[in-house]
């Protein structure tokens, strides 16, 4: 059972510098920690043009293995790169969080853990921690799956903010697209998740889309297919009508614009939620992000 709450905080603190060594962390509770202060009333404070391109330069330097550089970028900004070592996997992990959310008032741009000890060629991407309930879990279950990722979360919850300056899927001016963007650019492929309510869509489990592109097609009729596989009910977007399609998605679109492969995946209550479930979730999907860590250009 995994334990939350804001006292399970020692994988949360920050780190001191460059040459410090690995600290060895459970990432679930990691990112539980983190993502546990998340409430439609917390705090987020929209960046400037300058200050998301900052940190998105930061991950690119980290991506190129300027590790020195990288930590000198972020500083400008206030963020900061540990290693981190999973201690349910044994894999080494650069963590690139915000200082800033140390403090009593956090600004919600978001948290980033890349493969340190292989080539990053896919990412697994959480926009909606907490709103989308246990989505950000499932993102950990799906980094530890493959080598070679890069999970990306959001900052704060979707609601909060003013008007919907929190909800990065379908804003531009946030810092988890400018890292997205950075992704793409450099034809990392991408796999998006979310949750829906059972209501919204009750004859199915997951409803798997490629957004406005074609370009993850054959990677989500695979997932489609490992899904229904482990007995999940999956509305194929690319096939029929689904209710949440998401083609909308601004980091779909940016995917689509640059040719590289993105899954937009909804998932219901129970593959989030129920261990078991998301354990069978999260196997189906590593199916995929093995295909993309094996090629130098998802497709």
């Amino acid at each position: 059972m995994l334990l939350r709450g804001s006292h399970d905080t020692p994988a949360d603190a920050p780190s001191g510098r460059h040459g410090d060594g690995p600290i060895s962390v459970d990432l679930a509770r990691s990112v539980a920690a983190y993502t546990g202060r998340f409430t439609p009333q917390g705090g987020f404070r929209p960046p400037g043009r300058t200050e998301r391109e900052t940190v998105a330069q930061g991950v690119a330097l980290l991506l190129d293995h300027h590790r020195e550089q990288a930590e000198h970028r972020l500083a400008e900004v206030d963020f900061a790169v540990r290693t981190v070592v999973d201690s349910a996997t044994g894999r080494r992990f650069a963590e690139v969080y915000d200082r800033v959310d140390q403090g009593p008032s956090p600004r919600g741009w978001g948290r980033v853990f890349l493969d340190l000890d292989h080539p990053v060629r896919w990412s697994v991407q959480v926009p909606h921690p907490v709103a989308d309930r246990d989505t950000e879990q499932l993102g950990v279950r799906v980094l530890r799956g493959t080598p070679g990722g890069l999970l990306v979360i959001a900052g704060a919850h979707r609601e909060s903010g003013e008007g919907n300056a929190a909800d990065v899927a379908h804003r531009r001016d946030t810092v988890f697209h400018a890292i997205c963007s950075e992704l793409f650019a450099r034809h990392v492929a991408g796999i998006q998740l979310h949750g829906f309510a059972q209501e919204s869509a009750p004859r199915y489990d997951v409803i798997a889309s490629t957004g406005t592109g074609a370009d993850g097609r054959a990677a989500g009729r695979r997932l489609a297919d490992e899904l229904g596989a482990r007995h999940f009910s999956v509305c194929r977007a690319w096939v029929r009508s689904c209710p949440l399609p998401g083609r909308d998605n601004v980091q779909g679109r940016e995917a689509a614009a640059q040719g590289v492969a993105f899954l937009h995946v909804e998932f219901a209550p129970g593959p989030r939620t129920d261990a078991a479930a998301a354990a069978r979730a999260a196997r189906a999907v590593s199916v995929v992000t093995r295909g993309w860590a094996g090629s130098t250009q998802a497709n």
